[in-house]
């Protein structure tokens, strides 16, 4: 949404805080700018709307960002989100400190608001976006996490993957060689309804791996007893009022559980996992109102401002982009590196390149929703950040980049930087980070500069697909 709101403010401020702005001003504005078809996601109200919030919860950080009708970025605030990693391979987050990370940003950006004498109106709506695939499980009792957040980067669940994909080589009476394409085909069991294959990187099987490996969980789910949703439905649901259990669609189709045609949770998919649907959140569209702010003393001010847009960190890049029309596609680097394109209505089944099929957008109830292909690479600004905290041959990426620039080319030094395996288009869970070309003429010069075009060449490699 932080996205959304940087790339085409206006619009998006009209969509997220549509119940409050006349609907005809509203219509006459996406008549203007080309977005007619998107007329059915504007609701009526009145027109006394100011300021809107837009919430960011990602993976390195989380932030809040105010912005006037005009989409003047007005105040914002941004705190650091701690990952801790217990295990190689394993990426956890504590779901607590990252709700209450959430509502410090929150009181950090109002309290700025106050100090701007030119602005006396509160928020009137607020939009979210957040890190997909990462999975929380909390009780629904005592509203407490039952276990770590488990990050979207995590691979701790490789021989879970290995695991599924032998059942479904024993549901084919076959037996899994070490032939890369049958690897691929039986990863693919499921694509045709959730447009994902089988890997560490989606959340169904996150959820898997903690009901095989912790019997308080399994029992929970068994019983019934606890929620099991994405980052957006952990934070809406600690920030709402009524303490309402969603999610919406493009944060569900990458969960491996909903079918991208009918748009719920799958009967096939969720018993593959043997995932009761009673435990998962209620899917709803990515521009609607799923509730109101509670009361906290933090946030005081804005006690019943609607929560009434929610889109995963890349489908708000690519809504941002405006890329509306069929092909118009979007790159944005953080964390990792994501390509989207858009196919409109038409769901492109992609498997065979190696991309992803997933929801674009639904903005609204009765909206038709909108695909995209996906290319996704895992490892992208992280590298960045281990070669100054982990390898430590630099302080800074500014230090990183002026290194690299001091040199033509690599020295036929190459860097793979696969942390979390490889996403896109190798879905290779296995393979580990690695570089090659080192002789006695490499400089660390030349070693900054590979870690930079590793992230080129995996956005190449992607393009190309």
């Amino acid at each position: 949404m932080i996205s959304i709101l940087s790339r085409n403010k206006k619009f998006c401020f009209d969509l997220i805080i549509g119940n409050n702005l006349k609907k005809n001003s509203c219509k006459n504005y996406i008549k203007r700018n080309n977005f007619s078809k998107y007329n059915n996601t504007i609701m009526s109200g009145n027109n006394e709307s100011k300021l809107i919030g837009a919430l960011d919860i990602g993976t390195s950080s989380i932030r809040f960002i105010i912005f006037d009708e005009k989409a003047k970025q007005i105040c914002s605030d941004q705190l650091v989100l701690e990952s801790s990693y217990p295990k190689p391979g394993w990426v956890e987050q504590d779901p607590n400190e990252m709700y209450k990370t959430t509502v410090k940003v929150m009181k950090n950006s109002l309290d700025k608001l106050k100090q701007n004498g030119n602005y006396k109106h509160t928020i009137d709506a607020i939009g979210i976006t957040n890190q997909r695939e990462t999975i929380v499980v909390w009780d629904k009792e005592t509203s407490q996490p039952l276990h770590p957040a488990i990050v979207w980067n995590d691979i701790r669940t490789i021989d879970t993957v290995s695991q599924l994909t032998e059942t479904i080589s024993e549901m084919n009476n076959n037996n899994i060689d070490d032939d890369d394409d049958d690897d691929v085909n039986h990863a693919d069991y499921l694509r045709d309804i959730c447009g994902l294959p089988i890997s560490t990187y989606f959340s169904a099987v996150k959820i898997k791996w903690l009901m095989d490996n912790n019997d308080m969980i399994k029992t929970a789910i068994e019983n019934n007893t606890c929620h099991v949703g994405t980052v957006d439905s952990w934070i809406i649901y600690n920030l709402s009022r009524e303490n309402v259990f969603v999610t919406d669609v493009t944060n569900a189709s990458r969960t491996m559980l909903m079918n991208l045609n009918t748009l719920d949770w799958d009967d096939t998919c969720c018993n593959f996992f043997s995932i009761p649907k009673n435990v998962l959140p209620t899917i709803k569209s990515s521009a609607e109102i799923y509730s109101h702010l509670k009361f906290l003393p933090e946030l005081k001010e804005i006690e019943n401002v609607p929560i009434s847009g929610c889109l995963g960190d890349q489908q708000a890049a690519l809504v941002g982009h405006r890329c509306f029309d069929v092909g118009m596609s979007k790159n944005t680097y953080g964390t990792g590196c994501f390509i989207l394109a858009c196919t409109g209505t038409v769901n492109v089944n992609a498997g065979s390149s190696g991309l992803l099929t997933t929801v674009g957008f639904k903005l609204g109830k009765d909206a038709e929703v909108n695909y995209a292909i996906e290319g996704s690479v895992a490892s992208a600004g992280s590298v960045l950040t281990w070669a100054i905290d982990k390898l430590g041959i630099v302080s800074s990426p500014q230090e990183l980049t002026q290194l690299a620039e001091t040199v033509e080319d690599t020295g036929d030094v190459y860097f793979v930087p696969a942390f979390s395996g490889l996403f896109a288009p190798y879905w290779n869970s296995s393979a580990r980070g690695t570089i090659v070309g080192l002789t006695g003429y490499s400089t660390k010069a030349h070693i900054c500069r590979s870690i930079l075009e590793s992230v080129a060449f995996q956005s190449t490699k992607i393009f190309k697909c």
